[in-house]
């Protein structure tokens, strides 16, 4: 089963490769950017089956053995070690590479507060673009709460199934006393993306720019367009990248 599961791995890995060499030609980068239309969003969405993922196993199942030990009785032998040395949780289950993308839908995208019901489709995605460029299962969770002291007591009680969390779309300045909660009561890494995902984008992109123009982070002047959660988490990770503090201007 598993060199039947692994020559079928190689072959999608093929595929996947041939899709790429194909979209870097310049007749394909000019359709794939082309502007989707509702159409086309609603049917990507919707079909063959509604919605972006779905949960595969990853251990062979065609058996009674098989069953046995993903199940009763053979599933008790893991869970004892667990129970007596903690960290053998990421030994015998998917927790060291399962990551929660969780939001209230209270900022999402250009959208606002539009709520966590219709925020899942854009959890979906954040997850599996997590799966297609790190290999890492991003499981989506919409709290359908605006209390703040809510969202961290429900987050705070699935640490146990997730090796990290990854808040997303949260409004500010909500979002600052969630994170900061989190990372006091949580054994686990928290972070959040529209804060420190587009200001390590920013401050790569800033970096670079430095190094093919030949000049110093310390010499250069910075205008942040936008004084919201991603806005302030540039401008600190700017600062700390060497921006001198005077020449950092936040509107």
């Amino acid at each position: 089963e598993f060199a039947s599961t692994m020559e079928s791995t190689t072959e999608d890995s093929k595929d996947s490769n041939a899709t790429h060499s194909q979209t870097d030609k310049p007749e394909t980068l000019a359709a794939a950017r082309k502007k989707a239309t509702k159409a086309e969003a609603r049917a990507y969405h919707q079909f063959p089956i509604p919605g972006k993922y779905q949960i595969v196993p990853c251990k062979p199942l065609d058996s009674e053995r098989d069953l046995r030990l993903a199940y009763v009785p053979g599933v008790a032998f893991p869970c004892r070690e667990i129970m007596s040395v903690k960290s053998k949780v990421y030994d015998y289950t998917a927790k060291s590479n399962s990551v929660c993308v969780i939001s209230n839908g209270t900022a999402v995208l250009g959208l606002g507060n539009i709520g966590a019901l219709a925020g899942k489709p854009v959890m979906e995605g954040k997850g599996v673009l997590m799966k297609k460029f790190g290999d890492v299962n991003g499981v989506d969770l919409e709290v359908a709460t605006t209390d703040p002291d809510e969202f961290i007591n429900c987050v705070k009680l699935l640490g146990s199934s997730f090796g990290g969390i990854n808040l997303e779309d949260i409004k500010g300045p909500d979002c600052f006393y969630i994170e900061n909660k989190l990372k006091e009561i949580m054994d686990i890494p928290v972070f959040h993306d529209d804060q420190h995902g587009t200001a390590i984008i920013v401050a790569a992109g800033l970096l670079n720019a430095c190094l093919i123009t030949g000049r110093e982070l310390a010499d250069l002047k910075v205008v942040f367009n936008g004084a919201g959660a991603a806005g302030i988490a540039c401008l600190q990770l700017v600062i700390d990248s060497g921006v001198k503090p005077e020449n950092a201007i936040l509107c």
